[in-house]
């Protein structure tokens, strides 16, 4: 599972956005971890480490980049099929398995040893569990405080920490400021209860009208197909609302009674509009049938609807 360096460079002078998202690049001289495409000038071969994950690159003692983002990345879909245990545990700590549980906890969801848990999760993601359920929370919890005016005490709970000291805390160490220093001026400011609006990343190309026609096919209960949005009322309250927002992302609106609830409605809307997906490896793929390299030709960015309501993901 070990990262071929010098390819990954490459990607990187080439600002390749095939990797966006697969690789991070920790920068020994700043002590910076970055996106392959990020817009700061590119380090010498030798000052450069490649990591598989964003957990990986701040367990080896990088923060992350505040040019390019880390958390506007699109997600690591390349490596989630890799090991269905893997899979199914990111799938769980997404939903917050890790905000009020353990890892052996988590393992015995999974139906695997905490130790063998742990050790798949260094091999396909070079960092623990409990680094990838951090880092996860840390990266959301950077987003909301740049892409919105929530006051800091609903970030930290939206994001999944338990406390707002631990969330200050959490920043002054990456960050080496505090969360209110990264605070963008040009987020919308938002009425009382009129809820969180965010960006959320994909890899292109997206067959946004392919996947409204099929979402509006199947007609499932509590969602609807309107203005060229997708919206769907959220059981216990609340209501999340998706549409395009150029540049390689969605828009998401989600309003609910319990902000701690937004990372599962988000981990849910990327299992809906399978952002996860890499299109070109999928094409490459299915293009090697001569049957189906016409059809992936005239419809690019095709992808599946997914499933609101799933199981247990660690059943």
């Amino acid at each position: 599972m070990e990262l071929d360096q010098d390819a990954c460079y490459r990607a990187v002078v080439a600002r390749d956005a095939r990797f966006d998202g697969k690789i991070f690049g920790g920068v020994k001289t700043t002590g910076i971890y970055c996106r392959p495409i990020c817009p700061a000038r590119t380090p010498k071969r030798e000052n450069i480490r490649f990591y598989r994950s964003a957990a990986e690159a701040e367990e080896a003692g990088f923060r992350p980049c505040l040019r390019c983002r880390p958390e506007t990345a699109p997600d690591m879909g390349a490596w989630r099929g890799t090991s269905n245990t893997v899979s199914r545990g990111l799938a769980l700590i997404e939903a917050g398995a890790l905000d009020g549980g353990d890892v052996e906890a988590l393992a015995g969801r999974l139906g695997v040893g905490e130790r063998q848990l742990r050790r798949l999760f260094r091999q396909h993601l070079g960092a623990a569990p409990v680094s990838v359920a951090q880092t996860r929370r840390v990266l959301l919890a950077k987003q909301l405080v740049q892409e919105t005016r929530m006051p800091m005490a609903e970030v930290a709970m939206a994001a999944g920490f338990g406390s707002v000291r631990r969330f200050n805390e959490t920043f002054q160490r990456l960050y080496r400021r505090p969360p209110s220093a990264l605070r963008r001026g040009t987020a919308p400011d938002a009425a009382p209860g009129e809820g969180v609006r965010l960006m959320l990343a994909y890899r292109p190309p997206y067959d946004w009208d392919g996947m409204l026609a099929a979402l509006a096919a199947r007609a499932a209960p509590l969602e609807r197909v309107e203005g060229g949005r997708w919206m769907r009322e959220i059981e216990g309250g609340g209501a999340v609302t998706v549409e395009p927002a150029g540049r390689d992302r969605l828009a998401v609106h989600v309003s609910i009674p319990d902000i701690t609830g937004l990372p599962g409605v988000l981990a849910r809307v990327r299992r809906v509009f399978d952002l996860t997906a890499d299109p070109a490896m999928i094409a490459a793929h299915l293009s090697a049938d001569p049957a189906l390299a016409p059809l992936v030709s005239r419809r690019p960015g095709l992808r599946l609807v997914g499933d609101w309501q799933v199981d247990d993901p660690g059943a």
